[in-house]
Order: C-alpha cells, then sequence, then structure tokens
C-alpha cells in the first residue's frame, strides 16, 4: 500500500532563536532593536482605522514602495516588499535560481539558505571563509548558477568592502547576485550604488533590526527594473496580498523619521564599541562586528559553559553546536541597562573560573 506521506516534500526546518517570556529576563538572542520604532509609527497605530481591515490591502504596496523609493533615491519600479526579508529572500531563490549548476555562499553564514535550497530544490555548495571570517572572492569565480551573502555576515557580524562585492559581481554578470544587507544600518556601507552598474545585483535589507519593526515583517530588495519585475510576476503568481494594510501603513511612516532611525543606530552602534573593549579586558575575543551583535569567543572558558550560566541568570544569548563556531556566543546589544547587568554577570563570572 502506498502511503501518502511518499508525497509529502520533506525539509529540515531553519530552527529559529529562542523566544522566552520570563518576568525580569534579557533577552540578548535574536538581534532584536532594543528601542521602539518611531514615534510617529505609534501615533499612526493608535488613529489607525480598523474598518479598513475588512478590505484587502493594496497588493502593490504602494504607499510603502514609494516610501522606500524616495529614500533610497530610486524609482518605484526598482523597489519589492515583502513579508520580513526571508520571505523577500525565499521569492528571490525561487524567482532567481533555477539552473542546474550549484548556487554559492559562504560556509558560516545565515543557516535559512540552505534550507531555502533544500525547500526549492536549487543545488546549493558552500565556500569557506578564511582564517579570519572574510569572504574569499576568489571562491565566486567558479561555475554557478547564482549568488548570495550578507553583509555584514552573520553570526560574524564582519564586513566586506564595496571592492570585495564588485570583484564578486564582476565574476557573475551571469547569474544574480544577492547581497544580503540586514545589519548594513549598523557600520556597513550599502552596496546600493552598485545597482545602477550591474543589472544582475538584487539588495535585501529588512526592518526587523535598525527599524525596531519585527513584529510586523517587513523587508524589501532593490535591484533593476527587469528584475524586479520578474520578482513581481512570481509574487502575484504565489500570493497577490502578501503584506498587510498596517505593515504598509506603519513601515513608511518608519522611513519617514530618519532623524530618529539614525539616533536610535547611533546609540546601539555606541553601545556596541563600549561592550566590545569591557569584553577585551574579560579575556574574550571577537570578529570586528559592524552589526548589532557581537561574535564572541572566550580565551579560557568553554562558550557552552558561559551559554548556561547566563540562561540561569535570565540573560538570553544565542549559542550553536556547531563544528567551527561551537566555541562562539552571539550577543545581541540591548540597552545599556542590559549590557551592563550582563558585563556585571560576566564580570564575577569570570573572576570565578578563570
Amino acid at each position: 500500500m502506498v502511503s501518502w506521506e511518499e508525497n509529502v516534500r520533506k525539509v529540515v526546518p531553519y530552527v529559529a532563536g529562542e523566544q522566552p517570556n520570563k518576568p525580569g529576563m534579557i533577552k540578548l538572542n535574536t538581534n532584536e532593536c532594543p528601542y521602539p520604532p518611531a514615534p510617529g509609527v505609534e501615533r499612526l497605530a493608535a488613529k489607525m482605522d480598523c474598518g479598513a481591515f475588512r478590505l484587502y490591502p493594496d497588493p502593490d504596496a504602494a504607499v510603502l514602495v514609494d516610501a522606500l523609493a524616495k529614500y533610497y533615491h530610486v524609482k518605484p519600479e526598482q523597489v519589492f516588499v515583502g513579508v520580513g526579508s526571508d520571505d523577500v529572500l525565499s521569492m528571490a531563490f525561487m524567482t532567481f535560481f533555477n539552473g542546474s549548476k550549484p548556487i554559492l555562499f559562504p560556509d558560516v553564514t545565515y543557516s535559512f539558505y540552505d534550507v531555502w535550497a533544500d525547500l526549492h530544490r536549487i543545488p546549493c555548495r558552500t565556500c569557506p571563509l578564511d582564517e579570519d571570517w572574510h569572504i574569499r572572492p576568489e571562491d565566486y569565480r567558479q561555475p554557478n548558477g547564482g549568488v548570495v551573502f550578507p553583509n555584514p555576515n552573520a553570526p560574524t557580524g564582519l564586513l566586506e568592502s564595496l571592492d570585495t562585492v564588485e570583484e564578486i559581481l564582476r565574476a557573475n554578470r551571469d547569474v544574480v547576485v544577492i547581497v544580503d544587507e540586514a545589519y548594513v544600518d549598523f557600520g556597513g556601507k550599502s552596496a546600493l550604488p552598485l545597482v545602477e552598474r550591474y543589472d544582475n545585483l538584487l539588495i535585501v535589507q529588512t526592518f526587523s533590526k535598525s527599524r525596531a519593526m519585527a513584529g510586523l515583517r517587513i523587508g524589501f530588495c532593490i535591484g533593476s527594473e527587469k528584475l524586479i519585475g520578474y520578482l513581481n510576476d512570481v509574487k502575484f503568481s504565489f500570493n497577490s496580498y502578501t503584506m498587510n494594510l498596517p505593515s504598509q501603513i506603519l513601515g513608511a511612516e518608519a522611513v519617514r523619521d530618519d532623524a530618529y532611525f539614525r539616533a536610535a543606530t547611533a546609540k546601539i552602534v555606541a553601545t556596541r564599541e563600549r561592550v566590545k573593549g569591557e569584553l577585551r579586558e574579560l579575556g574574550f575575543s571577537f570578529p570586528d562586528s559592524k552589526a548589532n551583535f557581537i561574535f564572541a569567543s572566550h580565551e579560557v572558558i568553554p562558550a557552552r559553559q558561559i551559554f548556561q550560566a547566563l540562561r540561569e541568570a535570565d540573560i538570553y544569548v544565542r549559542y550553536w553546536n556547531k563544528p567551527r563556531i561551537s566555541e562562539f556566543l552571539r550577543i545581541t546589544i540591548g540597552t545599556d541597562e542590559q549590557m551592563d547587568r550582563l558585563l556585571s554577570f560576566l564580570k564575577d563570572y569570570v573572576k570565578r573560573y578563570w
């Protein structure tokens, strides 16, 4: 007898960061912004007409697309929005990576890439980072069906120069190259200026980190009109109404308040640099993160031991039990008060065990 399970698409799913919900806990494990969205977002949400929820949202998300186009000085036809950057990336995988050759991405990187490759039945190959955790551009000169990498990378937080990005683009004019810039607002330099010269370049960003709107699930990408046209063709063949009305309206409002956005990201960057100095004094080492997190390892004390101790203190960071990165903790940058509590705990802990 044939089982219906023989026709089920089986994949190994992405494992999201833990979402604890305890009184008094400090959550520093999923790279969320510690500050609220722009004040205008709260004001607009408070007076939103809930009667409009009975209607389908604008399938073109024009209010948000137009706001993003104006902010980034591109045409609306160059902007695509989705339900978080994960949705945008998955749609891009489905649209652009349909050849027989494997797509390429780093071996230490955002762990959703191989999940999407498996889900969409896309062959893939990883390229190892060098000893200093950087991409080696020469690895991306081999035949491939597309390239995707974050910049800054995750979980290392390291930023590649625009020269490196362009070197990869020059070697891959015949495939789509996706640069995932989820963390670029924390000290990185966007590859957006290269879109004018490379019609195969897609830049993906998110509202979940620097714009403090992870709960509304807003992501977008910018590329040539031809790339965005193909993405929209697939989107409208999949689900015309992917983004809800509140996300469209409140996302556009967040983009308009540039002063608040810059002040909030500057505060996170300043805290990150302060924490780096204090962690060094405690015996931690880490790549020079340009993201809103630090990828840290201690000279003597195993990362798993520190991770378990932090959990017992209701301070949640991220730990991987994977080769090469099993000795690292990823610590999201919180408010100064949250980071002071983390550092105070680590000072006492390191004094006892080191």
